[in-house]
């Protein structure tokens, strides 16, 4: 096997890495939030309802920003319904999910989940611009951010939250050129109403950030097209424009799969170029930023069997996948993509953060644990903070059917403050090692302090409630860092994590 290269230097960076980049997603959808984050009856339950095994994790997880509440539960969302007293509030028929939403948890209990991971935990919260408009996106940044003396800021204190919530992310609907969305509009539509609702969402307040709705995924026939419309009409009044990304072998197409990352990265990389375009014909010295605010492994093929069959239960079991090796190496592909990225991807969101298609799992009344996919999220959210450097491999490669040429090596590195410096490295072939040669060019760094891999001799091994440490990353012997070089063997079908020092 030919070696993979690349060079290392501190001159060369792509930019600062935005904590917000290692967000989730929090939707009223199957067990995400009823026992998955919220389960009163549990053994761990606080006082507030709280499985604290659930907070154990997603606080190890290192999230930070987390997006509430949907996704396409918000198309049909009505924040009134999920504020006040519990025993008052209205249950209601979910068109997204075909599932009854009891509104037991609602936007208090969301905050105060936040609160609850810690500080790093920012909302990011999304109005409802499919069956509802500017108005009710008024009513409820009063409600939950002015901190008293108007009719819904004190219903607010009276429903027992004194202190504002304080949330500065606004998502200005969800997916709204999706024909699947309750109240789906053509750009022209949704551009009119997403810049009537910013503008006077900036008349409360100028400080807000604004994410504008984007396309659903690069495969969208509107794709491209839908982002210079609806930017025409908001490109002064927005600062993020949203992508939406899942992936999954297709008939059986495991080696394209792999290379998913290169679907993703072409999709940020379009959207930058229109971005830029809108802004060049504008005139404008503003640039847009990113949110790719819904990304996963999702195997998709079978949700809308699982959706057609139910008949409006509470929180049922829906796309639950389990997630495998495989799965877990390209999930980190994907993480790789973001941070090379990180000049413009300046929030992302794991969709989602519990039970469905997520990366801890739990049992109603039982236990929870960590999917493959937890690892690669923990260790790139701890490790991934700092300046990305510029990566340029020179790598061997493989052919695949969707995406043409791809490199074996996919790889990025993110120098910290203090100046250690972590390489993200995803090796794709299913069953050659690939030796990796880097030069560290004036990086000052002398040692390995750590070489960790996620990886099996079984790539369909997974964590299951029966086994649910099956799969964990090990360390990695042999890598070596000798003057200014540093080598490496990385596994067949592996997530790395070399930290260098």
């Amino acid at each position: 096997m030919r070696t993979a290269r690349f060079t290392l230097d501190p001159a060369f960076t792509v930019g600062e890495v935005n904590p917000r980049l290692f967000g989730s997603f929090v939707e009223h959808l199957g067990r995400c939030v009823y026992t998955g984050i919220f389960e009163p009856d549990h053994p761990t339950a606080d006082e507030a309802g709280l499985r604290q095994d659930v907070l154990d994790l997603v606080r190890e997880l290192g999230v930070t920003t987390i997006r509430y509440p949907g996704g396409n539960f918000v198309s049909g969302y009505k924040w009134e319904d999920s504020v006040g007293p519990v025993e008052d509030r209205p249950r209601r028929l979910d068109l997204a999910w075909r599932s009854t939403e009891t509104n037991r948890f609602g936007l208090s209990e969301y905050i105060a989940f936040l609160r609850k991971i810690g500080p790093q935990a920012e909302p990011m919260m999304a109005v409802n611009l499919g069956t509802r408009g500017v108005a009710e996106a008024l009513e409820l940044q009063e409600y939950a951010n002015h901190p008293s003396g108007t009719a819904l800021s004190d219903l607010r204190v009276e429903h027992g939250d004194k202190d504002p919530f304080g949330i500065r992310l606004w998502c200005l609907g969800n997916e709204m050129d999706g024909p699947w969305q309750t109240g789906h509009k053509t750009a022209e539509e949704y551009g009119r109403i997403a810049a009537e609702t910013a503008r006077a969402m900036r008349q409360i307040d100028p400080g807000v950030e604004l994410v504008a709705c984007g396309s659903s995924g690069q495969s969208m026939e509107t794709f491209a097209e839908w982002e210079a419309t609806v930017l025409k009409e908001t490109y002064d009044l927005v600062d993020h424009i949203s992508l939406h990304a899942y992936y999954e072998p297709l008939d059986g197409d495991v080696d394209s799969f792999l290379a998913s990352a290169v679907d993703m990265e072409s999709f940020i990389e379009n959207v930058v170029a229109t971005c830029d375009h809108v802004g060049a014909r504008l005139k404008s010295k503003k640039r847009i930023n990113l949110s790719f605010d819904e990304w996963n492994v999702w195997y998709m093929a079978k949700t809308q069997a699982e959706v057609s069959a139910l008949d409006w239960p509470e929180a049922p079991r829906l796309l639950e996948d389990n997630y495998s090796v495989m799965d877990a190496v390209v999930f980190g592909s994907l993480l790789i993509a973001l941070l090379r990225h990180a000049d413009r991807v300046t929030v992302a969101c794991l969709a989602q953060l519990v039970n469905v298609i997520a990366p801890i799992m739990t049992e109603p009344g039982g236990p929870a644990w960590r999917q493959t996919t937890f690892f690669p999220f923990a260790q790139a959210s701890r490790y991934g903070r700092g300046e990305v450097l510029d990566v340029r491999v020179d790598s061997p490669t493989y052919e695949t059917k969707r995406y043409g040429e791809a490199d074996l090596l996919h790889a990025t590195a993110v120098r910290a403050g203090d100046g250690t410096v972590t390489v993200f490295a995803v090796n794709r072939s299913r069953t050659e090692p690939l030796p990796l040669d880097v030069a560290l060019g004036g990086l000052g760094l002398t040692s390995v302090v750590e070489h960790s891999a996620l990886a099996d001799a079984d790539p369909d091994a997974r964590n299951t409630l029966a086994e649910p440490e099956r799969v964990v990353p090990h360390p990695v012997d042999g890598t070596a860092l000798d003057d200014g070089r540093l080598s490496a063997v990385l596994e067949p079908l592996s997530w790395n994590v070399i930290r260098l020092a």
